[in-house]
């Protein structure tokens, strides 16, 4: 299965990196092993029973797919779904289709099309194989989803059902009430058909029937009572236009889809773990031949062997909400500034965040994969995101809350006006980064928080009488402060000790606990900084039907105005660095500009929610 990276980059988990084993893993292996799908055809596209027969051995070893509907954005949870699914194609030599389960025409949309297909290969994957595009989408096999309805009607499996939506639900029954026969459920197949087909012809009103698989209405699992596969409805398709005014159920279309596209794995979340008997019920029925009441034989419409459907526990992660219609509110009532808001756990919001595919990667790697429903904390996803940027991060100093300082006798001892240079490493353990180059003089910028008055216990920055090192430049004296009428801080001030610039010869004759960062006045860039945090204050913010709404952080964005090195004038919009003492930040990849530089949090040095 060919990427977009070869491999995952610093921090990530390479191809070649031994895989963690599980319960998917070895289904699969077990099933290599056993050759269960080494007989397969694939005729080069998807397609029933005869048309696969015309094909050769399938070239993949196994077929898996991602199969989003196309009615949102995606969010950190299909993440993990696409790195689990093109992941497994990979790692054993099969192909991972790019699906959209388009069957709901009413809430579907191209930008959410276009949105799917973009973050997926931003993650790293594609869906080209052997030469073939595997880009599909449910609405294509509308014309067979049909013709399998019909199938099971002249096989005596399904009936069009005209009871009220009242009336069925009530004899569905519960979990200890049998339900029971639908008044229609006798009527002969060619009854079934003709008013199949009217119901297809718009002769019949929206609500009006459904067509009803025919198994069991005493079944103890109730998605087997005899469900709905196709309903009325009369909606705008994105792909299809008004070419249909009926539409395939999600739980009746998903198995076909899988088959015609002779996909081996079908790997679902939990939830669906219901509907297997039923996925299994429809390919064990669309794959044999049947005998209608006329003595005709129904031959089989799908190839063998069919898929088989797998369950893997979906993404829990605390401080935030997956469900779309909670995320879409959060963006209707102007909570956030949009889907791909930095705040949202959105694909295109992790992006914007500064998330890398190597590290939502490395964090599908690291939680895996399990039976049981489980909460990850959120510090997981962030550690992820600091283990990719660490290594390959430029380093820059930028000063978020400023006060000005001003060295009193560098006139005096550097020349009036003078600046001096200074440098340090783009990265402390990549000398190959090369170097980077700022000017201090007289006035700097340095954060507001390095000077205290009267300093606590343990504290080594700026008081008077201390003396502290200005990193990767001299060392100097803090001598007292300037404040306003009020009391504010206004100005610090210090004598430069000469002789004690890093780099040089003397730059240890002077032995100091305390480093502190800085920005010349001289060349700093004005820049807008977004500090991002955590969107909820509560770590299950939904939890037990509450309003999300209440649990707010009102602090989940702060905006600053700051200043950083001269070295990052050249940034380019999504370019990452580590702003020493600060954490990583982003180059804002929408806003950023080189007239208004604009840096996005991306996360903390270190986790502080835990503290």
């Amino acid at each position: 299965m060919s990427t977009v990276n070869d491999k995952v980059k610093s921090g990530g988990a390479p191809e070649d990196t031994p895989k963690v084993s599980n319960f998917l893993r070895q289904i699969i292996e077990s099933d290599l092993a056993l050759g269960t799908y080494a007989q397969r055809n694939w005729a080069g596209s998807p397609g029933d029973a005869a048309h696969q027969a015309k094909g050769t051995f399938d070239p993949a070893k196994i077929r898996t797919r991602f199969p989003p509907e196309p009615n949102g954005y995606l969010h950190v949870g299909h993440a993990k779904s696409i790195c689990l699914n093109f992941g497994l194609a990979r790692d054993y030599g099969g192909v991972c289709h790019m699906r959209f389960d388009d069957t709901n025409p009413e809430k579907e949309d191209t930008e959410y099309v276009n949105s799917i297909l973009d973050a997926v290969k931003w993650l790293g994957f594609n869906w080209e194989a052997h030469g073939t595009s595997h880009l599909y989408q449910a609405s294509d096999y509308f014309d067979f989803m049909y013709r399998a309805a019909e199938f099971l009607i002249q096989a005596g499996l399904a009936y069009v059902d005209e009871q009220s939506a009242d009336d069925m639900r009530s004899n569905r029954g519960d979990f200890n009430t049998p339900g029971k026969d639908s008044p229609f459920r006798s009527r002969t197949s060619a009854e079934n058909l003709n008013r199949f087909r009217e119901m297809r012809d718009g002769k019949l009103a929206d609500g009006a029937a459904v067509l009803r698989a025919k198994i069991d209405m005493a079944s103890p699992n109730i998605n087997m009572r005899d469900p709905a596969i196709y309903r009325i409805r009369r909606a705008t398709h994105h792909n299809t236009g008004d070419t249909w005014c009926i539409y395939p159920m999600y739980t009746f279309a998903h198995p076909i889809e899988d088959a015609l596209e002779q996909i081996t794995h079908s790997i679902c979340t939990l939830e669906f773990e219901d509907q297997r008997p039923f996925y299994d019920w429809l390919m064990a029925r669309l794959s044999e031949s049947h005998a209608m009441p006329d003595g005709l034989q129904l031959a089989a419409l799908l190839a063998h062997p069919s898929p088989k459907q797998y369950e893997f526990a979906r993404l829990n992660l605390t401080y935030v909400i997956t469900s779309k219609r909670k995320l879409a509110q959060l963006v209707t009532e102007g909570k956030v500034k949009g889907w791909d808001d930095p705040r949202m756990p959105t694909i295109v919001g992790l992006r914007r965040r500064g998330y890398t595919p190597e590290s939502l990667q490395l964090f599908a790697e690291r939680i895996g994969v399990t039976k049981s429903d489980s909460w990850i904390d959120y510090s997981t996803l962030e550690g992820c995101l600091r283990d990719d940027l660490d290594p390959k991060s430029a380093r820059a100093m930028a000063v978020l809350d400023p006060i000005q300082l001003t060295i009193t006798n560098w006139d005096e001892l550097m020349g009036a006006g003078s600046l001096d240079d200074c440098h340090a490493p783009v990265h402390p353990h990549h000398p190959e980064m090369g170097q980077r180059h700022f000017k201090i003089g007289k006035s700097l910028w340095i954060e507001r928080t390095d000077y205290e008055e009267t300093p606590p216990k343990g504290f080594f920055r700026l008081y008077p009488g201390n003396k502290v090192r200005l990193k990767y430049g001299h060392v100097i004296e803090c001598t007292g402060a300037k404040k306003d009428a009020h009391g504010n801080l206004t100005e610090v001030l210090a004598q430069l000790i000469p002789d004690t610039k890093s780099g040089t010869p003397g730059s240890d004759s002077v032995k100091v606990k305390g480093v502190i960062t800085w920005v010349s006045q001289a060349d700093a860039l004005l820049a807008e900084v977004r500090l991002y945090d955590r969107l909820f204050t509560e770590a299950h913010p939904d939890a037990g039907g509450k309003d999300f709404l209440s649990s707010l952080n009102p602090d989940s964005l702060k905006l600053i105005q700051a200043y950083v090195e001269p070295s990052l004038a050249s940034s380019q919009p999504d370019a990452k660095f580590q702003f020493e003492r600060h954490g990583y930040f982003v180059a804002d990849r929408i806003d950023y500009t080189g007239n208004k530089p604009v840096f996005n949090r991306c996360t903390g040095l270190k986790d502080t929610w835990s503290k």
